[in-house]
């Protein structure tokens, strides 16, 4: 399985006309520049701003205006905090809010009322302050940082992630039957670079039979394309050595909810993995088009990971995608 194609970047030949891709791009939270530069980037559609405004009013579609029902917002409100965003701030609610339910309202607004709905929740996440640590690299694509998560893994869901250190683009993201089966891992892996197109210069994970497949097809493709065999394309290490992964499953957990008995773990596997592997999906759509703050010392750039990760010709950074 491959990521589910969310956003029409994902189409490799698309041919969607114009006002419609400005329109899906708009309901995603783009802002006009950003529009502008994922049309050139990925559909090579060169369109100025202005243009896009233009066409944004005769569409009708306005970022600063509440033109929803108030009842139909907070109902939207309390429905994602009654579930599995019960943990989401105010910038993830009000991004999941135009993802999943369409609504584009101003952000203050949201804001507003959240803290009407759950002050108790705006509070206690108020409190909570992290010192990161410094982290670089020259652009998308040049490692993928690969892991299997095992809270759920007593529950007989074991899940299994790649992340872009660069854009922090979530490449994958499944729930299955094991996340330590190197054919299973491996399978995650082409299906991913199938669906872009091409493969990252360097891959690091933990050490692990896992991923000795996996490491022997980024071998193969690395030989492929610069006729040399390169061992360090695929790099182990400790787990603090992977943080970019490492560090997103503290936030998959955040955003969600020991041993049990083998039957109890086969019916609750056979009644929820497609529900969790939805709600998996939903996560990353919502990571991958949220907006990344610059952070002081942090040489990683901010804007969505999508943007960063499609749109690198607009920055000084260069994009690191392996054609296959």
């Amino acid at each position: 399985m491959v990521l589910p194609v969310y956003t029409p970047a994902l189409h490799r030949n698309n041919n969607m006309p114009r006002n419609e891709l400005i329109s899906r791009y708009f309901a995603q939270g783009y802002t006009n520049k950003e529009i502008s530069q994922v049309l050139m980037a990925v559909h090579k559609i060169s369109i100025s701003i202005s243009q896009i405004k233009r066409i944004l009013r005769s569409l009708e579609l306005k970022r600063r205006k509440i033109n929803l029902p108030l009842p139909c917002i907070i109902g939207a409100i309390y429905k994602i905090i009654e579930n599995s965003g019960q943990c989401l701030g105010c910038r993830a609610v009000w991004k999941r809010l135009t993802i999943e339910f369409g609504f584009v309202i101003p952000r203050k607004s949201e804001m507003e009322l959240l803290r009407m709905i759950d002050p108790d929740g705006v509070a206690k996440r108020r409190k909570r302050r992290l010192i990161r640590r410094r982290y670089t690299t020259p652009g998308p694509n040049f490692v993928w940082h690969i892991d299997g998560y095992d809270k759920l893994k007593p529950f007989g869901f074991p899940i299994h992630g790649a992340i872009d250190g660069f854009s922090r683009r979530i490449m994958w993201l499944e729930v299955g039957p094991s996340n330590n089966n190197p054919q299973i891992i491996a399978r995650y892996f082409l299906d991913t670079v199938e669906q872009l197109g091409g493969y990252p210069q360097r891959c690091r994970s933990v050490l692990g039979t896992e991923n000795t497949v996996t490491e022997e097809i980024q071998v193969l493709f690395y030989a492929l394309s610069n006729n040399e065999i390169v061992r360090t394309c695929f790099l182990y290490g400790k787990s603090t050595s992977n943080q970019r992964i490492e560090a997103w499953w503290s936030i998959l957990r955040r955003q969600n909810a020991d041993d049990a008995d083998p039957l109890h773990v086969e019916c609750i596997r056979y009644c929820f993995m497609d529900v969790l592997q939805i709600e998996l999906n939903q996560v990353v759509i919502q990571w991958n088009q949220h907006t990344i703050q610059v952070k002081k010392n942090n040489e990683s750039p901010g804007g969505k990971s999508d943007i960063l990760f499609f749109c690198t010709r607009f920055m000084r950074y260069p994009r690191l995608h392996c054609e296959l």
